[in-house]
């Protein structure tokens, strides 16, 4: 196990001090020691390889980086060459990936029969591929955008009828979109099983005179999916949105076709409406939320809005306003394509500027994830992983309310306990179902110094050296846990 003068000497105690992550008493508590304050920026000796495979992926494979310097002469050309096929999932094979997938019977059902599972059984087998495919698939730069739109337009399993239609949702909704257009992803979302049950767009019912629409998804899909909170729109056009949207409903499980998706145009209220300054004329029926989507997906607050979101997941917690707004233009002029959107991005100079490498704290789901890539592990994404994603506090589609799993750092500084327990515990082989064979990592690797220069994506320094030196067999662990391979 990693002792406490481990965790002293490896700088674990100093992970918030040292990512600058802010509150240090929860570690003075836990440790009964005073963190130390002097930051260390590791940055300035990564290059933009590491850099890209740790900010692009769920953690660098032992193999990624031969991979990825093989595809050019130069290391930019390389990494030009890279970016170019994961932009392009479908170029990249993923077989060994979806063999294991394929395993989980229960997720390639189709919608109307994934009732006939017990809620739990979905939620298991959904959250298991979703680490798998994070741990093994080679299109990486898919499965983090993936996770990203899954936040971005979030679904909680415990909602509703949410348990039995989330999987369609991550299978053809998110998952086929994730780097196509905007319009036709969002368009998706509106009117999938999922969403209408999540954000209670099914209830949205304007029948008899002087009934008032729901307005919940209205709100949701002005607020965090598209404009954003100062986006310029008002109440009124949260009314008027939510006008437009009535009628739409889906079939819940007690009838027949369950899970189908309908327009039910006489609780549809057919008025004239004035949405972000524009008139819809009455009689528009299901072609309102066309009209409603159009305006959304074209107005400057969405390109800025999504722009935002991207560059905290890939930039910073605290993107560079140039940056937003180079994101924000590529969005606009390429008219929401995703990939080409990303594109800018990844060519953007916060993005490749070194003093951003290494700076952002791995949220849990990619700590987890980058453990078991770093080392090459096998795992069945069983209980005892998923179990820890508990403890973590982020598992993959049950996070409650419609904004998504939090980004910054200071959201997740609570989990270090529960992440240096995990990596004590993955290291010596205790997690059932999942095994990391150091021997063949010192191997790969070509020595045991080799290892930490791999996890770190750098030279250890003098102190880290002195620290893995003292910790023996759990050397593994104490890197793992520490604040170097903590950031990405």
């Amino acid at each position: 196990m990693i002792t406490r003068r481990h965790l002293l000497l490896g700088g674990g105690a100093g992970l918030l001090a040292l990512s600058g992550c802010g509150p240090q008493q929860a570690v003075d508590l836990v440790l009964g020691v005073e963190p130390p304050t002097t930051a260390v920026n590791p940055a300035a000796t990564l290059d933009l390889p590491a850099h890209v495979l740790r900010r692009l992926t769920f953690g660098e494979h032992p193999d990624d980086r031969a991979a990825l310097l093989a595809l050019g002469k130069t290391p930019e050309s390389a990494v030009e060459a890279w970016v170019v096929r994961q932009l392009h999932p479908e170029t990249i094979d993923d077989s060994v990936c979806e063999r294991l997938i394929r395993r989980r019977e229960a997720l390639a059902e189709p919608l109307g029969e994934l009732y006939e599972f017990k809620e739990r059984v979905l939620l298991h087998e959904l959250t298991a591929a979703t680490l798998l495919r994070a741990v093994y698939s080679k299109r990486q730069l898919h499965e983090q955008l993936c996770h990203f739109w899954n936040d971005h337009f979030n679904v909680d399993m415990s909602k509703g009828e949410c348990a039995w239609v989330t999987v369609a949702y991550d299978r053809e909704v998110i998952r086929p979109h994730a780097l196509g257009r905007f319009s036709d992803l969002l368009r998706a979302v509106v009117l999938s099983p999922a969403m209408l049950w999540y954000l209670d767009g099914r209830v949205n019912r304007v029948e008899g005179k002087g009934a008032k629409p729901n307005e919940n998804y209205a709100r949701e899909l002005l607020e965090l999916h598209t404009l954003g909170v100062d986006g310029g729109y008002t109440q009124q056009d949260v009314m008027e949105v939510a006008r437009c949207l009535s009628g739409w409903t889906v079939r819940d499980r007690h009838q027949w076709r369950k899970g189908l998706v309908e327009f039910h145009r006489d609780a549809h209220d057919d008025g004239a409406k004035i949405v972000l300054g524009e008139t819809l004329p009455a009689g528009g029926g299901e072609r309102d939320l066309d009209h409603v989507l159009r305006l959304v997906t074209a107005h400057p607050a969405t390109a800025r809005q999504v722009a935002r979101k991207l560059c905290t997941r890939f930039i910073a917690d605290d993107p560079p306003a140039a940056a937003v707004d180079h994101v924000a233009q590529a969005f606009t002029v390429s008219r929401g394509d995703l990939a080409l959107t990303m594109r800018a991005l990844i060519d953007s100079d916060a993005f490749r500027a070194p003093a951003g490498f290494a700076t952002k704290l791995k949220r849990p789901f990619h700590y987890v994830a980058s453990c078991l890539r770093a080392t090459a592990a096998h795992s069945d994404a069983g209980d005892a992983l998923i179990d820890y994603l508990g403890r973590l506090g982020h598992l993959p589609f049950q996070f409650p309310t419609p904004d998504g799993q939090p980004e910054h750092a200071e959201a997740w500084t609570g989990t270090l306990l529960w992440r240096w327990r995990f990596a004590g515990a993955f290291a010596r082989g205790a997690l059932p179902g999942t095994r990391a064979d150091t021997a063949a990592l010192v191997q790969r690797c070509g020595s045991p110094g080799a290892v930490a220069t791999h996890l770190f994506a750098r030279q250890a320094d003098a102190r880290e050296n002195a620290a893995l030196a003292v910790a023996g067999d759990n050397a593994l662990a104490l890197a793992l846990a520490s604040p170097a391979f903590q950031r990405c």
